[in-house]
Formats: structure tokens, C-alpha cells, sequence
């Protein structure tokens, strides 16, 4: 009697799956694992110069590119081949077991990785490993929370709920800017501590408070697919990655043989994977949830979004380090904190947006909403397209955060279309498949974006840097060896806070110059001024297709139905025994935290109700 009543005792002061406040617990620690799986992300790409400096290894040498590419994105690469799978298992095992071990592997891999040990080759070996099983950890939370998210709010909710969560995710990789900057200057392993308090609260709090109220679909894994589809996309998104490194003569590597490999091979395997997924019995994913127009449109928008997004960053960031905060007194190597300080806006708009535009939604519809943050976009990007590449600040703060304001009005309302238009069963697979994309899209973002702006930079930048040098007293043959590297090794310096001409020429040409020289070359204004033409040029480019993805995903947008239209049964958004996730706005049973398979009979509703 007395064990008993401990029990009882003990279950009380937990709020159970029933309790109409669960679902905003569960909001609340989903919310936390998306922001430190994202920040983790981008707190690793501000402090790679620091990094680099503590395991003693230069990234910028020939036969350390790969070290680099690898650290800068094999977290993305990894997490966006595995979400399907793992929000697959999440159906199958329960989402919120495979969340709570992504949170334990996360904080478990964070102290390991900040007891590097080594230096050199082999420090940034055990780096890149161990952030690749972080990434397992990583992947186990982005593919799962939106599902314990839309299993625990009711329909008329979801968007809200969605919308705080979507937020974090998409806020957490500008955070991880200033964080990184601010971290890396006192000791770059604490860009890894800091990972620790907050994942050991997090995952005591899941394992303690989160249960398990989606539906389950017992099932056999389907190890062809997962294996097809792994295999497939690491192969295409890594040809991708090393398309930007040089090779051979060429100023990048789209006709290396491996490369061509890659592309090739991995969507031949991809292709495959659809072969299998359309005659195995139980699919890793439903490839028949893209039938739904909800669905597939939901997603192309997501890719093309994170894509144009990507770009955004990665530019921007390019932009500010290697050219207008140089210009305005600042040193190359204080560059990586100001570029994300100076970056606030961006993320400021995507706070002010994503709640306010999820709960409208939940409201007005999705549909208008998601669209409008992407011509909203599309208009920002016009706008930095309009901007010198010395701008007033305040137009361009102005500008960024609007494409922020944009971005928060697209990411909530279109992830709860996604999220409601498939059945309950399906919902970790749908959200993995969601996350897919939009990782996906970050990693394509960089060899898109980096091959347009190194192709924009080739035509002008090696005749333009040859004329600035041999005009400061360098040989010929010196300039005429430094015009002709890659425009990639240029942009990288820039990207890391290096001084470009002082990588670029090194100690010894620099040696040989007159004091003057060597100070006016390696100054904080001759680079920008010398590379401000031709970087424009290529900015111009990259923008215009930014501008163009973020229409094509609006037209994506509006093209996919009205907001609430009833699913026929037994159409792709319906399930048996499931409502499609949409529960037509009611709020389940006996205040289940808004579960809406309990009501079995309920017309499916397409988008929020």
C-alpha cells in the first residue's frame, strides 16, 4: 500500500501524456533540442579558424582542403541521410524513445569531442568522426519533434506549435554565429562545453516528462531501402561538396572523375531506391505520401527555401568578412565574430515572424502565409542585389531582416501543411523526409552558391588581383602565380577571417617587399578593394537565382490546394484507424494533448484546420 502510494506520489509531480499541459512541455524540450542541434552547426563553422589554430593545422594548405570540407560539412551531410531513416524508426520503435537517445548520443559526443587530444591530421580526424556520430544524435532530434509536436497539439494549434519550434531550428544556425565568435575567442573547446549543461538537462527532462501519443506501425526495417538511400545521397551531396574543391587546371573539381562518380552514381542509386521503396512491403518511406499535392509541394518549397537560405548565409557572411568590415576598421581576425553580431537582424526577423505567422495560420490558413514569406524572400533578395558592396549599414539591416521576417512567415505555416496532410502512422517518416530537405538543401546551398560565385570570380578576379599586385612591387611572376590560384582558396580565406593577400603571398614573397608595401598589401582596404568589383558581379548572379528558387518555391506553395479541404478516405493523406493528422480542429479525446488518432471516424482535413 505504502510502495503504491510513493509511486502515485512520484507520477504526480511528472505531468502525464493525459494532463492538457503536456503538450506545451512537449513543445517546450523539442524546442530545446532543435536549437542546440542547430546552433551546434553553425557554432562549428564561425570558430573553424580557431579550431584550426588549436590542433595546429593550416586548412588553407592543398593537402588540408579535405579536413576542411569535411568539418564544415559533414555534420549537414550526415544528419540529412539520416533523418528518414530515423523518423521511420521513430513510427516503428516510438518517436519519443528515438528522441531521447538522440539527446543522450548528442551530450555524450560533445564531451568527447572537447577532450581532442591530438594535433594536426590527426586532431581534426577525431573531430570529424566524432562529429559525424553526433550528428546520428543530431539527426534523432530533427527527425522526430515535429512529429511529437503535431502528435501532442490538436490541429487548430499545430501551426503555433510548429511555428515556435521551426524558429529555433532556423534561429539556432544564426545564434551558433555569435555564440561560435564569442566562444572560439577564449578557448575553442567551449564552443563544445557549452553543449554539455544544456544536454544533460535536456535529456534528463525528456526521459522524465515526454511519452510516447503518436500511433505506432509495428513493422520490419527495410534494409535495402535504408541502405540505397543512405549510399545514394551521401555519394550526391559529397560530389556536390568536393565539385567546389580545385582539380587539375580547373578552378573547381566538376570534371574530377570522383566527382563525376558521385553525381552520377548517387543518383542512379537514389533512383534505385524508388524502384525499391515503390515493391517492398513496408517501405522505409511511403513514397504514395507524394501524391499528395500538400505534401510534395510542402517539401519542394522546403528544399528550394533552405537552398536560397543557404546561399544567403554563406554569402553574407563572405560578404561581411572579406569586405565591408575590413573596410570599416575591423581585423581580418575579428571578422568571424562581427559578421554574426552584424547579422542579428536576420535572425531578429525570424523570431518576430515565426510564432506571430503560425498562429495566424492556425487561424487564416496556411497556404497565403507560406507563400508570402517566400516572395517576402524574394523581395530582400532584390533589394541586396540594389545595395554598393560598401552599403549603409542600415539598409542592409534593414533588408536582412526582412528576408528573416520572410523566412519566419514560410517555415511554420508550411511545415504544418507537411505535417497534417499524412496519417498519424506515417508522421516520423514525413517529418524525416521534411528535414531531409531542408539539410539537404543547406549542403547543395554551398556548392551551388560557392560554384556560381567562384565562376562569377574566375572571369575577372585573376587579372584584377594581378594588376593590384605587380602594382604594389611584387615580381610578375609572383602575381602572375597568386592571379592564377583558384578563386575558392580567396573565398575560404575570406570565410574563415584569415588576411587573404598574407595567405595568399605568404612570409616569403612578403619579405622581399618594402615595409610600405608589404603593410599596404596585407592592410585592412587593399583586398576588399581590390575583389569588391568582381565580387559583386558575382553576387549578382547568386542573388538572381536565390530571387528565382524563392518564387518557384511560392508558385509550389500555391499550387498545392486550399487550406482545409477534406481528404477522400483511403487517399494519400488518409490512414486507417487515423484522421491524417489533421483531426478536423478537435482536439482528441478526454484531453489527450490533441492525439488525433482517437478519433478514427474524422474526415482527414487538408492543411490546418
Amino acid at each position: 500500500m505504502g510502495a503504491d502510494a510513493g509511486t502515485d506520489a512520484r507520477k504526480q509531480r511528472w505531468v502525464g501524456a493525459e494532463h492538457p499541459r503536456y503538450k506545451w512541455i512537449a513543445l517546450s524540450n523539442t524546442t530545446l533540442g532543435m536549437l542546440i542541434a542547430t546552433i551546434n552547426s553553425s557554432i562549428v563553422l564561425i570558430s573553424l579558424p580557431a579550431i584550426f589554430n588549436g590542433i595546429h593545422l593550416n586548412p588553407l594548405e592543398p593537402g588540408n582542403v579535405s579536413y576542411l570540407l569535411w568539418m564544415l560539412m559533414g555534420y549537414m551531410l550526415v544528419t540529412a541521410v539520416l533523418v528518414v531513416t530515423l523518423g521511420r524508426l521513430g513510427d516503428i520503435w516510438g518517436r519519443v524513445r528515438i528522441y531521447n537517445a538522440g539527446f543522450l548520443i548528442f551530450t555524450v559526443t560533445s564531451v568527447i569531442l572537447s577532450l581532442d587530444p591530438m594535433d594536426g591530421g590527426g586532431g581534426a580526424l577525431w573531430l570529424i568522426g566524432w562529429r559525424v556520430l553526433q550528428a546520428v544524435g543530431g539527426a534523432m532530434l530533427m527527425a522526430n519533434s515535429a512529429a511529437i509536436i503535431t502528435d501532442a497539439f490538436p490541429a487548430r494549434q499545430r501551426g503555433m506549435a510548429l511555428g515556435v519550434n521551426m524558429v529555433a531550428a532556423i534561429a539556432g544556425s544564426f545564434v551558433g554565429l555569435v555564440l561560435g565568435g564569442l566562444l572560439a575567442e577564449w578557448n575553442w573547446r567551449s564552443i563544445f562545453w557549452v553543449n554539455v549543461p544544456i544536454g544533460i538537462i535536456g535529456t534528463v527532462w525528456a526521459y522524465r516528462s515526454l511519452h510516447e501519443t503518436g500511433v505506432r506501425r509495428p513493422g520490419k526495417i527495410d534494409w535495402w531501402g535504408n541502405v540505397s538511400f543512405a549510399v545514394g545521397l551521401t555519394a550526391l551531396l559529397a560530389g556536390i561538396t568536393y565539385g567546389i574543391q580545385p582539380y587539375g587546371g580547373h578552378t573547381m573539381g566538376w570534371t574530377n572523375p570522383w566527382v563525376l562518380a558521385g553525381l552520377i552514381g548517387g543518383t542512379a542509386v537514389l533512383l534505385a531506391f524508388c524502384v525499391i521503396e515503390s515493391r517492398v512491403a513496408e517501405p522505409m518511406f511511403p513514397l504514395r505520401l507524394f501524391r499528395d499535392p500538400v505534401f510534395a509541394g510542402g517539401n519542394l518549397a522546403t528544399l528550394l527555401g533552405s537552398v536560397a537560405r543557404g546561399g544567403l548565409q554563406f554569402m553574407l557572411i563572405i560578404w561581411l568578412q572579406g569586405i565591408w568590415l575590413p573596410l570599416h576598421g575591423y581585423e581580418y581576425e575579428q571578422t568571424p565574430l562581427w559578421a554574426g553580431i552584424y547579422l542579428v537582424p536576420l535572425t531578429v526577423g525570424f523570431l518576430a515572424a515565426g510564432p506571430v505567422a503560425g498562429y495566424l495560420s492556425d487561424r487564416f490558413g496556411a497556404r497565403l502565409f507560406a507563400a508570402g514569406g517566400l516572395v517576402v524572400m524574394a523581395a530582400s533578395f532584390a533589394g541586396l542585389l540594389l545595395l554598393p558592396t560598401d552599403f549603409g549599414y542600415v539598409w542592409f539591416s534593414l533588408l536582412v531582416f526582412l528576408n528573416g521576417l520572410g523566412g519566419g512567415l514560410f517555415a511554420a505555416p508550411n511545415t504544418a501543411l507537411v505535417m497534417s496532410s499524412v496519417p498519424a502512422a506515417d508522421r516520423g517518416a514525413a517529418s524525416g523526409m521534411r528535414a531531409t530537405f531542408q539539410n539537404a538543401g543547406m549542403v547543395l546551398s554551398i556548392g551551388v552558391f560557392f560554384s556560381l560565385m567562384v565562376a562569377g570570380l574566375a572571369g575577372s578576379l585573376p587579372q584584377t588581383l594581378n594588376d593590384g599586385l605587380t602594382a604594389q612591387g611584387v615580381s610578375p611572376a609572383d602575381a602572375h602565380a597568386v592571379a592564377q590560384l583558384p578563386p575558392v582558396g580567396t573565398l575560404f580565406a575570406a570565410f574563415l577571417g584569415y588576411n587573404p593577400i598574407h595567405e595568399l603571398l605568404g612570409p616569403h614573397v612578403l619579405s622581399t617587399l618594402p615595409a610600405a608595401n608589404a603593410q599596404t598589401l596585407t592592410g585592412r582596404e587593399f583586398f576588399p578593394n581590390l575583389i569588391s568589383g568582381p565580387f559583386h558581379d558575382g553576387l549578382m548572379v547568386v542573388f538572381s537565382l536565390a530571387i528565382v528558387m524563392s518564387l518557384v518555391a511560392a508558385a509550389a506553395s500555391l499550387l498545392r490546394g486550399r487550406d482545409g479541404k477534406p481528404v477522400p478516405d483511403g487517399g494519400p493523406g488518409a490512414g486507417a484507424g487515423t484522421d491524417g493528422g489533421a483531426g478536423a480542429g478537435a482536439d482528441g479525446a478526454a484531453g489527450n494533448g490533441g492525439n488525433d488518432a482517437a478519433d478514427g471516424n474524422a474526415p482527414a482535413a487538408r492543411g490546418v484546420a
